[in-house]
């Protein structure tokens, strides 16, 4: 379950719905309601944080956001536009960099797309969302 202060409009999230997983993009928070409306590819609906899930980081995930991949010398480096993220070992993203202009970051904890999302929006001021080529 997702902390609802964590969510933000466009954030990419999982939903429980009808007995299956699907993957939407948030359009609202209430927090007087506890609710969060989710586009879910079909519709927009209204769920509680209980049927809303993180998705973890991953190399397919940072592709659909437009990253492009590149072998470095001490690990891989996803770019898109100035932003960078750096991990050091193949598919481990529990130890990363993130970086933008003078921005560094670390972390050493697994990051989810949504919290990714977040900090990139902190960063650059430009949400991050799924270019319009990449399904």
């Amino acid at each position: 379950m997702i902390k609802l202060t964590d969510l933000k409009p466009g954030d990419i999230v999982t939903i429980m719905d009808e007995g299956g997983e699907r993957e939407g993009v948030v359009t609202d928070v209430s927090q007087n309601e506890n609710m969060v409306c989710v586009d879910n590819g079909v519709q927009e609906f209204w769920y509680a944080p209980s049927q809303i899930l993180s998705i973890p980081l991953s190399e397919e995930q940072l592709i659909k956001l437009g990253f492009q991949r590149q072998d470095v010398e001490g690990g891989i480096k996803y770019m898109r536009g100035p932003f960078r993220i750096l991990i050091r070992e193949e598919g481990n993203f529990s130890d990363l960099e993130i970086w933008y202009r003078e921005d560094h970051r670390r972390f050493h904890v697994p990051l989810t797309v949504h919290e990714l999302q977040n900090h990139y929006l902190e960063m650059t001021k430009v949400p991050l969302e799924k270019p319009n080529s990449v399904s």
